[in-house]
């Protein structure tokens, strides 16, 4: 069998699927916060540097998803899943129905990894060197969540890198822009990134049975749906509570109060949680909880966005 027979070309549908494209939209989110809070700063805005930031944090995101398909393809985790929540779990599914190869996905993954080092390295002699910086370590925790030797997310790390990434998301974002290092942006970022880590938690619980049985060790496989319905409340409460203590601590703009509009979104999906461990409702049940905490991310982000650029407009 000739190797082109074995391994086919990745179509266009196919690299589509696995990019994950629905969940892109938090990384779309997270760029939009970071350039929000560099104009309401009173820096500027550059729309150029700004579309560029926008496509290489997607690039990046597609990537990671790629890779993560990839390495969950050769641990077996996704295909001994009978029954994936789809789309939010179970990976794209691409690799499992045959409309991918592992191979094509890896060089789907080296591939656009290859587009954000060479488009960062030029946005960084625009913005400066520090963005060098936060691009390389968004990549390593790209390619460290599920690669081995480190495979973060089976040690139970999966939620820390998720809020890592997403965190330098909108410092890069920034940094982009301003071309500094400011406590303000770096503060304020914190609670976006701890309620995406919320996002990986709860997602994870409809996989647990599966990623135990090929050996990843997340922290839903750790905690069990007690220990997430209780890490997700606590998670939520903290983002929420600490944006409320940066305000009025004078370090977070007032403006970021509406931040807040995300809360009743994380209560509610932490409800549903906590009813779903409580009378053992099946897997689909969850469905209405994983949508509601990525819209409470969006919200969140978004409701910043839009009030840091109200700022900006102001000055």
């Amino acid at each position: 069998m000739s190797l082109a027979a074995a391994d086919p070309p990745l179509t266009w549908h196919a690299a589509w699927r696995l990019s994950r494209p629905g969940f892109l939209w938090v990384t779309v989110a997270a760029v939009a916060l970071g350039l929000a809070m560099a104009a309401a700063c009173g820096c500027g805005f550059d729309p150029w540097r700004a579309g560029l930031t926008i496509t290489l944090a997607v690039l990046a995101h597609a990537a990671a998803n790629a890779w993560n398909d990839y390495h969950d393809a050769l641990s077996g985790a996704d295909a001994i899943n009978p029954a994936p929540l789809s789309p939010f779990t179970g990976g794209s599914r691409a690799i499992q129905t045959g409309t991918a190869t592992p191979a094509a996905a890896r060089r789907l993954a080296l591939g656009l990894s290859g587009l954000v080092v060479l488009g960062g390295l030029w946005l960084a002699l625009a913005a400066g060197g520090g963005l060098i910086a936060i691009g390389i370590a968004g990549l390593v925790l790209a390619w460290a969540y599920s690669a081995p030797p480190l495979r973060l997310m089976a040690r139970g790390l999966g939620e820390v890198t998720v809020a890592l990434a997403w965190w330098l998301i909108v410092l890069g974002a920034y940094y982009s822009q301003r071309g500094a290092w400011l406590i303000v942006p770096m503060v304020t970022a914190v609670p976006f990134a701890v309620l995406v880590a919320n996002i990986l938690l709860i997602n994870g619980l409809p996989d647990a049975p599966w990623d135990a049985q090929a050996g990843k060790r997340t922290l839903a496989v750790r905690l069990g749906p007690t220990g997430v319905a209780a890490a997700y409340t606590g998670l939520a409460l903290l983002a929420h509570g600490g944006l409320a203590a940066a305000v009025l601590a004078s370090i977070a703009p007032t403006a970021a109060w509406w931040g807040l509009l995300s809360l009743p979104l994380s209560l509610a999906a932490a409800g549903l949680l906590w009813r779903h461990v409580a009378t053992g409702q099946p897997v689909p049940a969850l469905r209405p909880a994983i949508g509601l905490t990525i819209g409470a991310a969006l919200v969140h982000a978004l409701a910043l966005t839009v009030a840091l650029g109200v700022m900006a407009a102001r000055l």
